[in-house]
């Protein structure tokens, strides 16, 4: 059942990548094209403040995550509910707190936006983009984090592509009137706030967990390890657009935002690859499985980096043609920067190589152990993206990103070698070069003989398509000349999660 349900939230999270992407494709396009760059560019930074509140977080969601592995894995209905309890207690203190910084916000924000927009037009977008997260941390985030322990993140990808759909749905059907930005971001709040309450009645239902007999005085042993890691977590995915806003203009954040749309399409296509997947090493973690969570991870760890391989090949061979297809009727900014292009997905590379050693770390609870680093990567992109933006703008902060990124994945990878598999960590760093070869390959060697077309979105699939299948086909070839075994292995292990029908 464990590996059947590490498989179901594989697919269900690869399915909800698809309608994330389509949402991501179409939205910048309706706001730039009905509204403009720069009111792209605030929703977008406007987005990434409000996202600083997840700083309040404190990386509590993986920590309790990995302290619900033992009561789940032993039905323990008692202390489930004490864990969800003081969780709850604690999100609801945040949302209260959010409450706070969107008013700090609302008058402090507007004053550091460079442009002639009114500040009560930016700060009423503040508050509308604001409702969906206040609900999120006020009723619905303790479910998903059960859910994500329980090994069910497939019902979260269910009720988000529910989400999805009504999102691009209502954004192409609204957008053909003459609307404000106000009421067309409100309509996209308003259908996100679904999310939590599906959620929570989902949870409730199901199994009857009631918090009303929890004990009140439970209190989580090492909620704050996960801090270190938080912190650094937020500050890769917003120093960039924080620091674009303030330093350089609302056009420079929307180029950056549009590129995002490529790069974070990938990153939650790999980033689906290892959905779930902690909750089933974290079982073999608590159980002392070691000899078994060797062997599943070495066979995942090999198929993790396949699909790198293939999915940043084309990225590399494909952003730059899609890139300019997205934008070519936008003419108040230049969105053509290859030179950024590549930075960036180098950049979302080698965060997508620490992805297998970071999920083993937080599977095993070591938040503490590792917290030294997370500072560490914090201080080196905030310094460096400060410094280099004045120099190098948009690529400057790109820069920054790929440093502290370099920092910290080395240091995951020897970490879980060393401590935690307890296995030699060339044998890591091997697959690692293998995989940076094959893109190398892929990239200089083969998109020599391949010849793009992007006249249309329609041509520019056909080619991906075709890209993708000579890439798919180079890069299984070459694995398999170096790792046939495992290889074996890893298709045994997927045959028997889909096909058996007992655990």
């Amino acid at each position: 059942m464990r590996s059947k349900k590490a498989v179901f939230n594989i697919i269900a999270n690869l399915f909800l990548q698809i309608f994330i992407f389509a949402y991501g494709f179409i939205l910048p396009k309706i706001v730039i094209q009905k509204y403009g760059s720069n009111v792209n560019g605030l929703i977008s930074s406007i987005t990434q403040f409000l996202s600083y509140i997840s700083l309040l977080e404190s990386g509590v969601g993986p920590v309790v995550k990995s302290i619900l592995y033992k009561p789940l894995s032993n039905h323990n209905k008692s202390e489930i509910e004490d864990i969800l309890y003081s969780t709850e207690v604690f999100f609801k203190r945040i949302a209260y707190i959010f409450l706070v910084y969107i008013l700090i916000l609302f008058f402090v924000y507007p004053r550091i936006i460079v442009g002639d927009m009114n500040r009560f037009y930016i700060s009423s977008l503040i508050v509308i983009i604001a409702i969906s997260i206040f609900a999120e941390y006020f009723f619905g985030m303790v479910y998903s984090i059960f859910l994500q322990a329980n090994q069910e993140s497939y019902v979260i990808s269910s009720i988000q592509i529910i989400t999805y759909i009504l999102a691009i749905t209502f954004s192409l059907v609204i957008s053909q009137f003459n609307i404000s930005i106000h009421m067309f971001r409100l309509v996209l709040s308003l259908i996100f706030l679904l999310r939590p309450i599906i959620q929570w009645t989902y949870v409730k239902k199901k199994y009857d967990i009631s918090l009303k007999n929890a004990n009140k005085d439970y209190n989580l042993s090492n909620k704050w390890d996960g801090l270190a890691q938080h912190i650094a977590y937020v500050i890769h995915t917003n120093t960039d657009i924080t620091i674009l806003t303030i330093f350089s203009s609302l056009s420079e954040v929307s180029v950056y935002s549009v590129h995002m749309i490529v790069v974070k399409g990938i990153k939650a296509l790999i980033t689906s690859f290892t959905n779930g997947i902690d909750a089933s090493f974290g079982d073999m973690i608590s159980k002392h499985e070691m000899n078994n969570l060797r062997r599943k991870f070495e066979a995942y760890e090999l198929f993790y980096f396949l699909m790198c391989a293939i999915f940043f090949s084309c990225t590399f061979a494909l952003i730059i043609p899609f890139i300019t297809l997205y934008t070519k009727n936008f003419n108040d900014a230049n969105y053509i920067r290859p030179l950024f292009c590549i930075l960036l997905v180098m950049s979302e590379l080698i965060w997508a190589i620490r992805l297998p050693y970071l999920t083993i770390v937080y599977a095993a609870g070591r938040f503490k152990e590792t917290r030294v680093g997370a500072w560490i990567e914090c201080i080196l992109n905030i310094f460096i993206s400060v410094i280099s933006v004045k120099y190098w703008g948009i690529i400057g902060v790109t820069i920054g990103t790929i440093v502290a990124m370099l920092f910290r994945t080395t240091e995951f990878v020897f970490y879980s070698n060393k401590n935690i598999l307890n296995t030699n960590v060339f044998s890591s760093l091997k697959k690692i070069l293998l995989m940076v070869c094959i893109i190398l390959f892929n990239v200089i060697c083969i998109s020599s003989f391949l010849k793009i077309q992007y006249s249309s979105y329609f041509i520019w699939f056909l080619s991906a398509l075709k890209v993708f299948i000579i890439y798919s086909f180079i890069s299984f070839f070459i694995i398999i000349l170096f790792y046939r075994n495992i290889v074996m292995v890893s298709i045994e292990f997927i045959k028997f999660s889909i096909f058996k029908r007992r655990s």
